[in-house]
């Protein structure tokens, strides 16, 4: 029910953003990140890790970071080019999930790799708009906030060739067990 929440917080968070109520939207974007810290800490405590969790929380995720790359960039309080190189990354992984599929694989387990980035740009994108909500601190919180958009970016783009290296290992295995006709 909680990353449900979170899936339904991302449509208002993005239009906060749009109409430029970044207070708002920062504390709707926290809200949401302590729902995501508790979906994981019960699902932990009381051993109910299911598949649909596995696969609504990463999503929910991906689409707060996509709903804050578009806000960000639509206020232009980020580069396209920030947008563009995070989003290419999971057009990228898009391409390998039909070839999953159609091998019989569900989605790949998620790396500690990607979790880190995840992590890192969850941090470096609200720390993007804090930065324009309170601008008396901006020379504290843009370099902690392009750090972690840097780290997040190459660690973003190291999990994802990880990910289509995994993939391309399992169809290998895959090939070389099965007989030949």
């Amino acid at each position: 029910m909680l990353s449900i929440l979170r899936l339904l917080l991302v449509p208002v968070f993005l239009w906060l953003l749009i109409v430029d109520q970044f207070l708002i939207a920062f504390l709707v974007l926290m809200f949401a990140s302590f729902t995501d810290w508790l979906d994981g800490f019960i699902a932990r405590k009381f051993n109910q890790i299911t598949s649909l969790g596995k696969v609504l929380d990463p999503s929910a995720d991906r689409l707060f970071i996509l709903a804050t790359l578009i806000g960000l960039t639509v206020n232009e309080i980020i580069p396209a080019w920030l947008a563009i190189v995070i989003v290419a990354r999971d057009i990228l992984l898009l391409v390998g999930y039909p070839i999953s599929a159609s091998h019989g694989y569900g989605p790949l387990p998620v790396h500690f790799l990607g979790k880190a980035a995840t992590f890192a740009l969850l941090y470096a994108l609200p720390l993007l708009l804090l930065a324009d909500v309170w601008p008396s601190a901006e020379a504290v919180i843009l370099p902690l906030a392009w750090g972690f958009a840097y780290w997040g970016i190459g660690l973003y783009w190291v999990a994802g060739f990880v990910y289509l290296a995994q993939l391309r290992q399992l169809i290998s295995l895959e090939r070389r067990s099965s007989p030949n006709i």
